[in-house]
Protein backbone atom coordinates (compact mmCIF):
# COMPACT_ATOMS: atom_id res chain seq x y z
CA UNK A 1 0.00 0.00 0.00
CA UNK A 2 1.04 3.58 -0.46
CA UNK A 3 2.69 5.08 2.58
CA UNK A 4 3.48 8.63 1.52
CA UNK A 5 1.81 11.38 3.50
CA UNK A 6 0.98 9.32 6.59
CA UNK A 7 3.32 9.27 9.52
CA UNK A 8 3.54 10.02 13.20
CA UNK A 9 2.82 13.72 12.64
CA UNK A 10 -0.22 15.56 11.32
CA UNK A 11 -1.38 13.99 8.03
CA UNK A 12 -0.87 17.04 5.83
CA UNK A 13 -2.55 15.36 2.86
CA UNK A 14 -5.80 15.57 4.82
CA UNK A 15 -5.55 19.30 5.46
CA UNK A 16 -8.76 21.17 4.66
CA UNK A 17 -8.18 24.60 6.21
CA UNK A 18 -7.87 26.39 2.85
CA UNK A 19 -9.04 23.64 0.52
CA UNK A 20 -11.94 24.55 -1.74
CA UNK A 21 -12.46 21.06 -3.15
CA UNK A 22 -15.27 18.69 -2.24
CA UNK A 23 -13.89 15.65 -0.46
CA UNK A 24 -15.28 12.19 -1.21
CA UNK A 25 -14.05 9.29 0.90
CA UNK A 26 -14.58 5.91 -0.77
CA UNK A 27 -14.62 2.90 1.54
CA UNK A 28 -14.13 -0.50 -0.09
CA UNK A 29 -14.79 -3.88 1.54
CA UNK A 30 -14.10 -7.51 0.68
CA UNK A 31 -16.61 -8.17 -2.06
CA UNK A 32 -15.60 -9.23 -5.55
CA UNK A 33 -17.24 -5.98 -6.68
CA UNK A 34 -14.12 -4.27 -5.33
CA UNK A 35 -12.73 -5.12 -8.77
CA UNK A 36 -14.55 -1.99 -9.95
CA UNK A 37 -12.69 0.34 -7.58
CA UNK A 38 -10.29 1.72 -10.22
CA UNK A 39 -13.23 2.53 -12.52
CA UNK A 40 -15.27 4.04 -9.69
CA UNK A 41 -12.46 6.29 -8.49
CA UNK A 42 -11.69 7.36 -12.04
CA UNK A 43 -15.32 8.32 -12.66
CA UNK A 44 -15.56 10.25 -9.38
CA UNK A 45 -12.42 12.20 -10.22
CA UNK A 46 -14.12 13.42 -13.39
CA UNK A 47 -16.65 15.36 -11.30
CA UNK A 48 -15.44 18.98 -11.27
CA UNK A 49 -14.03 20.13 -7.93
CA UNK A 50 -14.00 16.67 -6.33
CA UNK A 51 -11.05 15.17 -4.49
CA UNK A 52 -11.06 11.47 -3.59
CA UNK A 53 -9.38 9.32 -0.95
CA UNK A 54 -9.87 5.58 -0.38
CA UNK A 55 -10.11 3.49 2.79
CA UNK A 56 -9.77 -0.24 2.21
CA UNK A 57 -10.17 -3.36 4.30
CA UNK A 58 -7.48 -6.00 4.10
CA UNK A 59 -9.74 -8.46 2.31
CA UNK A 60 -10.77 -5.89 -0.29
CA UNK A 61 -7.13 -5.66 -1.39
CA UNK A 62 -7.41 -9.13 -2.95
CA UNK A 63 -9.67 -7.77 -5.69
CA UNK A 64 -7.78 -4.79 -7.10
CA UNK A 65 -4.26 -3.55 -7.74
CA UNK A 66 -3.46 -0.49 -5.63
CA UNK A 67 -1.12 0.67 -8.40
CA UNK A 68 -4.25 1.28 -10.51
CA UNK A 69 -5.75 3.63 -7.92
CA UNK A 70 -4.68 7.22 -8.70
CA UNK A 71 -5.41 8.56 -5.19
CA UNK A 72 -4.20 7.92 -1.66
CA UNK A 73 -5.32 4.57 -0.21
CA UNK A 74 -5.46 4.12 3.57
CA UNK A 75 -5.24 0.80 5.41
CA UNK A 76 -5.40 -0.45 8.99
CA UNK A 77 -1.60 -0.31 9.04
CA UNK A 78 -1.70 3.44 8.44
CA UNK A 79 -3.99 3.92 11.43
CA UNK A 80 -1.63 2.17 13.83
CA UNK A 81 1.60 3.57 12.40
CA UNK A 82 0.36 7.15 12.69
CA UNK A 83 -0.40 7.06 16.40
CA UNK A 84 2.47 6.63 18.89
CA UNK A 85 1.59 9.06 21.68
CA UNK A 86 -1.32 11.09 23.06
CA UNK A 87 -0.59 14.19 20.99
CA UNK A 88 -0.63 12.31 17.67
CA UNK A 89 -3.62 12.53 15.31
CA UNK A 90 -6.03 9.60 15.04
CA UNK A 91 -6.43 8.65 11.40
CA UNK A 92 -10.10 7.63 11.43
CA UNK A 93 -10.97 10.96 13.07
CA UNK A 94 -8.84 12.93 10.61
CA UNK A 95 -10.53 11.14 7.70
CA UNK A 96 -13.94 11.83 9.17
CA UNK A 97 -13.07 15.51 9.47
CA UNK A 98 -11.68 15.66 5.94
CA UNK A 99 -14.57 14.05 4.08
CA UNK A 100 -17.74 15.84 2.99
CA UNK A 101 -19.32 12.63 1.71
CA UNK A 102 -18.67 8.98 2.54
CA UNK A 103 -19.33 6.27 -0.02
CA UNK A 104 -19.08 2.56 0.85
CA UNK A 105 -18.79 0.65 -2.42
CA UNK A 106 -18.99 -2.23 -2.25
CA UNK A 107 -20.46 -2.96 1.18
CA UNK A 108 -20.10 -6.69 1.76
CA UNK A 109 -22.31 -8.80 4.06
CA UNK A 110 -19.69 -8.97 6.80
CA UNK A 111 -19.15 -5.21 7.05
CA UNK A 112 -22.89 -4.59 6.71
CA UNK A 113 -23.40 -6.71 9.83
CA UNK A 114 -20.61 -4.90 11.66
CA UNK A 115 -21.94 -1.42 10.90
CA UNK A 116 -25.52 -2.38 11.79
CA UNK A 117 -24.25 -3.69 15.14
CA UNK A 118 -21.97 -0.75 15.87
CA UNK A 119 -18.78 -2.81 15.62
CA UNK A 120 -15.68 -0.80 14.73
CA UNK A 121 -12.68 -3.14 14.58
CA UNK A 122 -10.77 -1.71 11.60
CA UNK A 123 -10.05 1.67 10.04
CA UNK A 124 -13.09 1.59 7.76
CA UNK A 125 -15.65 0.73 10.43
CA UNK A 126 -14.08 3.25 12.82
CA UNK A 127 -14.57 6.00 10.23
CA UNK A 128 -18.20 4.95 9.81
CA UNK A 129 -18.83 4.79 13.57
CA UNK A 130 -17.35 8.29 14.00
CA UNK A 131 -19.19 9.72 10.97
CA UNK A 132 -20.98 13.06 11.31
CA UNK A 133 -24.61 12.21 10.61
CA UNK A 134 -25.19 15.71 9.21
CA UNK A 135 -23.14 14.63 6.20
CA UNK A 136 -24.25 12.12 3.56
CA UNK A 137 -23.18 8.50 3.83
CA UNK A 138 -24.04 6.34 0.82
CA UNK A 139 -23.67 2.57 0.73
CA UNK A 140 -23.78 0.00 -2.05
CA UNK A 141 -24.56 -3.54 -0.86
CA UNK A 142 -22.88 -6.39 -2.73
CA UNK A 143 -23.05 -10.07 -1.85
CA UNK A 144 -24.08 -13.51 -3.04
CA UNK A 145 -27.79 -13.90 -3.82
CA UNK A 146 -28.30 -16.43 -1.04
CA UNK A 147 -26.71 -14.03 1.45
CA UNK A 148 -28.83 -11.18 0.15
CA UNK A 149 -31.99 -13.26 0.55
CA UNK A 150 -31.23 -14.11 4.19
CA UNK A 151 -33.81 -12.41 6.47
CA UNK A 152 -31.14 -10.64 8.51
CA UNK A 153 -29.98 -8.67 5.46
CA UNK A 154 -33.26 -6.74 5.25
CA UNK A 155 -33.06 -5.94 8.96
CA UNK A 156 -29.49 -4.72 8.69
CA UNK A 157 -30.19 -2.58 5.63
CA UNK A 158 -33.15 -1.04 7.48
CA UNK A 159 -30.90 -0.27 10.45
CA UNK A 160 -28.50 1.64 8.22
CA UNK A 161 -31.27 3.61 6.53
CA UNK A 162 -32.72 4.38 9.97
CA UNK A 163 -29.36 5.97 10.79
CA UNK A 164 -29.93 8.28 7.83
CA UNK A 165 -27.55 6.47 5.48
CA UNK A 166 -28.57 6.28 1.83
CA UNK A 167 -28.81 2.91 0.11
CA UNK A 168 -27.82 2.59 -3.54
CA UNK A 169 -29.65 -0.68 -4.16
CA UNK A 170 -27.95 -3.77 -5.52
CA UNK A 171 -29.08 -5.26 -8.82
CA UNK A 172 -29.93 -8.68 -10.22
CA UNK A 173 -27.50 -10.32 -12.64
CA UNK A 174 -25.32 -13.38 -13.06
CA UNK A 175 -22.72 -13.19 -10.31
CA UNK A 176 -19.05 -14.11 -10.57
CA UNK A 177 -19.76 -17.27 -8.53
CA UNK A 178 -22.24 -18.40 -11.21
CA UNK A 179 -25.44 -17.74 -9.26
CA UNK A 180 -28.10 -15.55 -10.80
CA UNK A 181 -30.24 -13.11 -8.87
CA UNK A 182 -30.10 -9.98 -6.76
CA UNK A 183 -26.95 -9.06 -4.85
CA UNK A 184 -24.62 -7.48 -7.40
CA UNK A 185 -23.37 -3.97 -6.66
CA UNK A 186 -25.08 -1.16 -8.54
CA UNK A 187 -23.45 -0.13 -11.78
CA UNK A 188 -20.65 2.42 -11.44
CA UNK A 189 -22.59 4.96 -13.50
CA UNK A 190 -25.55 4.68 -11.13
CA UNK A 191 -23.29 5.12 -8.11
CA UNK A 192 -21.58 8.20 -9.53
CA UNK A 193 -24.86 9.83 -10.53
CA UNK A 194 -26.23 9.25 -7.02
CA UNK A 195 -23.10 10.73 -5.46
CA UNK A 196 -23.58 13.84 -7.60
CA UNK A 197 -27.05 14.31 -6.12
CA UNK A 198 -25.67 14.46 -2.58
CA UNK A 199 -22.58 16.59 -3.19
CA UNK A 200 -22.62 20.19 -2.00
CA UNK A 201 -22.18 22.75 -4.75
CA UNK A 202 -18.97 23.97 -3.10
CA UNK A 203 -16.68 22.87 -0.30
CA UNK A 204 -18.81 23.60 2.78
CA UNK A 205 -17.82 24.66 6.24
CA UNK A 206 -17.64 21.78 8.69
CA UNK A 207 -20.44 22.99 10.92
CA UNK A 208 -23.25 22.69 8.38
CA UNK A 209 -23.08 21.75 4.76
CA UNK A 210 -25.75 19.17 4.13
CA UNK A 211 -29.46 19.66 4.42
CA UNK A 212 -31.04 17.30 6.92
CA UNK A 213 -34.63 16.25 7.42
CA UNK A 214 -34.81 14.54 10.78
CA UNK A 215 -31.79 12.25 10.69
CA UNK A 216 -31.96 11.64 6.95
CA UNK A 217 -29.72 13.42 4.47
CA UNK A 218 -31.55 14.63 1.39
CA UNK A 219 -30.08 15.42 -2.02
CA UNK A 220 -28.92 19.02 -2.30
CA UNK A 221 -30.89 19.59 -5.49
CA UNK A 222 -34.07 18.37 -3.83
CA UNK A 223 -33.57 20.42 -0.69
CA UNK A 224 -33.06 23.65 -2.62
CA UNK A 225 -35.72 23.28 -5.32
CA UNK A 226 -38.32 26.00 -5.11
CA UNK A 227 -36.33 28.19 -2.74
CA UNK A 228 -36.09 31.83 -3.62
Amino acid sequence: MQTDGVGVHCPTDLSHATDTKIHVLVCVTGSVAALKLPLLVGQLLQIPGVEVRVVTTEHACHFYDVAEIPVRVYTDKDEWEMWTQRSDPVLHIELRRWAHLLLIAPLDANTLGKIASGICDNLLTCVVRAWDLRRPLLFCPAMNTAMWNHPITTRQISTLTDFGYVEIPCIAKKLVCGDEGKGAMAEVMTIVETVKQYLPSAAPCHSSHINVTGSTAVPLHSATEGSG
